[in-house]
């Protein structure tokens, strides 16, 4: 089959879309399959064309910025030109383009889907209202046009009230999760390298956003150090120059500063990593904690990560992000925005850490990066089975 997978971000960005969509096609590619990715070239320096692990990505420059969105007036004529070459089009929401795709898809009489990745809540300023309006009008149009829908979990499409339109046209597939066996070796050296004596040592893995409740585990902190004086945070992930977030950046390191003046410092903020190293750190952590604060934020597969490492979770009560520590019995559940009772969580787990830890091939059986593509392949055949069946009736 050749698949055009379509998004805004791609790599070198990293946000948990864009590393689902790069293991997803990675995979679709080594099944055997044609596999294009359109998106932007949101930074001048990456190039219009290149192939990464046996896919085709396709970049187109960028003209202008709203909020997180990007213009790119060339756009239209390279999806077309791509789609005109195509057998099936995977668009992945949330993005500004997804009604034009949609709806030259459907001028092409190409089989199409869309997966949701997470619904978009920006921050509330006079400008993003604007902004959101118009990206729920988009995406409304983008849903109406596809063939199929896809959730990561039947939680959060009952929940979500984009995917409530759509439940005759959904489809439920589990998110591709990837994760190393951690490295003892490379386990000593991330400890050595951030100096890991005492604990117990708190992980989060995100961008530096205003959905991921970075705020909360702050106050949270203050809590847990009245009975862990040792206790840290290890924050993994870009948190320098994210589009659109600079002032929640400034917020963030203000509280942090503030902290720091009365406990010192119990904040590192160590950068993104990958592959072994990110196994390393996740084996290092004795919790690793996502306390995000609205549907944006779909299922987080960091939590499935930290488990396949061994390290038990606390995540906020939200729609689909809940469900990987309720299948799988490796963590507790918290209420949105609530910096005690996350506090009062991370003690209680890092007491008891053992009685949260579930053997790595018992979470495998649940998620894995082969089980996606099969059921993507699945979909994708189905879709293009009834689209030649509709054009020769």
């Amino acid at each position: 089959m050749r698949i055009l997978h379509l998004l805004t971000y791609y790599r070198p960005w990293i946000s948990g879309l864009t590393i689902y969509v790069e293991r997803l096609a990675r995979g679709l590619s080594a099944a055997g399959h044609d596999v294009t990715v359109l998106t932007s070239r949101y930074d001048p320096a990456l190039p219009l064309r290149e192939a990464m692990d046996g896919v085709h990505v396709v970049r187109v420059p960028v003209a202008a910025r709203i909020s997180k969105g990007v213009i790119m007036p060339a756009y239209g004529h390279t999806l077309r030109t791509l789609l005109s070459e195509c057998d099936v089009a995977h668009l992945h929401l949330p993005q500004f383009d997804g009604a034009g795709i949609a709806l030259n898809a459907r001028l092409f009489r190409k089989p199409t889907l869309l997966t949701i990745h997470g619904d978009i809540r920006l921050p509330n300023l006079p400008t993003n209202r604007v902004v959101q309006r118009v990206i729920d009008t988009m995406n409304r149009i983008a849903g109406h046009n596809v063939d199929r829908v896809v959730s990561y979990t039947d939680d959060f499409a009952q929940h979500s009230t984009f995917l409530q339109r759509y439940q005759h046209k959904l489809s439920i597939v589990p998110p591709p999760i990837e994760m190393p066996v951690p490295d003892p070796v490379e386990i000593a050296a991330f400890k050595q390298r951030w100096n890991i004596t005492t604990g117990p040592i708190i992980g989060m893995v995100a961008r530096l956003a205003t959905e991921k409740g970075v705020e909360v585990l702050a106050r949270a902190l203050e809590d847990v150090l009245q009975k862990a004086p040792g206790a840290r945070v290890l924050f993994v992930g870009p948190y320098k120059n994210v589009i659109g977030e600079e002032h929640y950046a400034e917020r963030i390191h203000a509280m942090l500063a503030e902290l720091a003046t009365r406990h010192g410092p119990r904040w590192d903020f160590v950068g993104p990593l990958q592959g072994a190293q990110l196994a390393a750190f996740f084996a290092a952590c004795d919790v690793h904690v996502l306390p995000s604060l609205n549907s944006t934020e779909s299922f987080g597969l960091v939590q499935v990560e930290s488990m396949l490492c061994g390290t038990p979770v606390i995540c906020s009560d939200l729609p689909g992000v809940r469900v990987a520590p309720r299948i799988t019995g490796m963590g507790e559940i918290v209420p949105i925005g609530d910096a005690p009772a996350l506090a009062n969580a991370i003690v209680r787990v890092c007491a008891n850490r053992a009685q949260y830890v579930r053997p790595r091939a018992e979470i495998m059986d649940h998620y894995s990066t082969a089980r996606t593509v099969r059921a993507y392949e699945q979909l994708y055949g189905e879709l293009i089975a009834a689209r030649s069946k509709y054009k020769s009736a």
